[in-house]
């Protein structure tokens, strides 16, 4: 009798066992692995992200899509608005829309650069300033997917950013690659534009390299901070 419950200890610890130590091998591959693959399995996220425009019901959107959209013609109308009169972008908020003449680039845009952003469309660093202000504003996206035809804006092309306070153009005044993204200055007094991404555009995994455009402000009403 003891020799029956023996051999059944036995036969189910030798089933068990194994499996026990299966799961935990197979843990602790994934906790060694995990940070050299998470690079790909975004990239691989971005390749097959459908690249439509922002649906209102998953995020905050102050965007409205039918704003007219001046010529370049309107840039000898000044004019301001008040920062009491419109929404002011919180982080994340989908706040305008970005479009690159001579490139395929017409991005959602959004105020705040975090992951989910970036998934998303174009995204403001919410450390610079958004169109308006008088001072730069610096604007990322991932290269394979909504900048990946950054490299096709020429010198004299312009960018047109639709907010839902007023439309703005710039005009693209420089390109330049980048071995360490640390081409852009943040401190001067003018409205400047500078995009970047990425660098080779069909880069696969991580790279310090980026590509930067550069433009000055043509058009766009001023941003007035005081009622």
């Amino acid at each position: 009798m003891r020799h029956h419950r023996h051999q059944k200890s036995y036969r189910k610890n030798f089933i068990i066992l194994p499996i026990i130590f299966l799961c935990l091998g197979f843990f602790v591959i994934y906790l060694a692995a995990s940070p050299i693959l998470q690079p790909f399995s975004d990239v691989a996220s971005l390749v097959f992200l459908d690249q439509r425009k922002p649906d209102s019901e998953q995020f905050d959107s102050i965007f409205d899509p039918n704003t007219q959209e001046p010529s370049v013609e309107d840039a000898a109308k000044p004019n301001t608005v008040d920062a009491s009169t419109f929404t002011f972008p919180s982080y994340g908020t989908h706040f305008g829309q970005i479009s690159i003449d001579g490139t395929s680039i017409d991005a959602p845009l959004f105020f705040g650069d975090g992951k989910a952003q970036l998934k998303q469309g174009a995204c403001v660093y919410n450390g610079s300033h958004i169109p308006g202000y008088g001072k730069p504003i610096l604007i990322s996206a991932h290269n394979n997917t909504w900048f990946h035809d950054l490299g096709s804006a020429k010198v004299g092309n312009y960018v047109t950013i639709q907010t839902n306070y007023g439309t703005y153009i710039y005009e693209i005044t420089g390109t330049k690659i980048s071995p360490d993204g640390s081409d852009y200055d943040l401190s001067g007094d003018e409205e400047t534009l500078t995009l970047y991404t990425c660098y080779p555009f069909d880069t696969l995994g991580l790279t310090s390299q980026r590509f930067f455009v550069y433009a000055t402000y043509v058009s766009g009403p001023r941003i007035n901070i005081y009622e």
